[in-house]
């Protein structure tokens, strides 16, 4: 079943010198796959991500989440399919520095319903275990690890159970180790959860362990193959 697809997506910034980023970029995702998208710095990938995740519109096109057009959503709308069909993972994490590990997870549930009952406080715990945290649940998230950061960051990009998954870069602030822990950490959300997952990537070494590798150039697909050796 496809839960994300880009139709004919083109993306230009206005200004005295019209700068086009992306062009003609079609693509479908279905759920329970990992793919990459990789490309070089300036590329393009970033900005795709971000009107995947309906952070940016495009200027052409359309964006179809969960057999839902973008194009006809208001900002209201668009905020609500944020929330509840897509989780988001960062390179720097943006978790809340005042929360500890498990009211950081709580954040997406708490940004539609302020209540904190037993099976919400234990899903969150749960997703903790998951990510083999648990034990940090009442430690600010200033008093752990970088890689422990991530690993919040991960729980709670889980906690409303969204259809997608867009990780930017990352890994990008991880030593090597840590970095295959999260990669094996995807594997078992996409098999676990169901979900369409996308991680938007320079490390070709975190590519690898996708199921479809994406490749982004000067705006432009270059390259769409199914990664035989994940």
């Amino acid at each position: 079943m496809v839960t994300l697809e880009l139709m004919g997506v083109n993306k230009i910034y206005p200004g005295a010198y019209e700068h086009q980023v992306l062009f003609d970029i079609n693509l479908s995702f279905e759920s329970k796959t990992c793919s990459a998208v990789v490309g070089e710095s300036g590329s393009g990938k970033s900005t795709l991500m971000n009107i995947m995740g309906i952070l940016d519109t495009p200027t052409s096109g359309e964006v179809i989440i969960d057999g839902k057009p973008v194009s006809g959503m208001n900002k209201k709308q668009m905020a609500e399919v944020r929330n509840r069909t897509i989780g988001f993972i960062f390179q720097f994490h943006y978790l809340l520095p005042e929360f500890t590990v498990l009211e950081n997870v709580l954040v997406p549930h708490l940004i539609h319903d302020t209540g904190k009952s037993k099976p919400v406080l234990d899903r969150a715990k749960n997703l903790l275990d998951m990510v083999g945290i648990l034990k940090l649940e009442n430690k600010l998230t200033t008093q752990i690890s970088g890689g422990e950061q991530q690993r919040t960051a991960i729980a709670r990009a889980l906690m409303n159970n969204p259809k997608i998954i867009l990780a930017d870069e990352p890994t990008g602030n991880l030593d090597s180790v840590t970095t295959q822990n999260i990669c094996g950490l995807f594997s078992t959300i996409k098999k676990e959860f169901n979900t369409t997952f996308i991680v938007v990537t320079h490390d070709r070494s975190v590519a690898s362990h996708t199921d479809r590798i994406i490749e982004v150039k000067d705006g432009r697909i270059i390259s769409d193959k199914i990664n035989t050796s994940a």
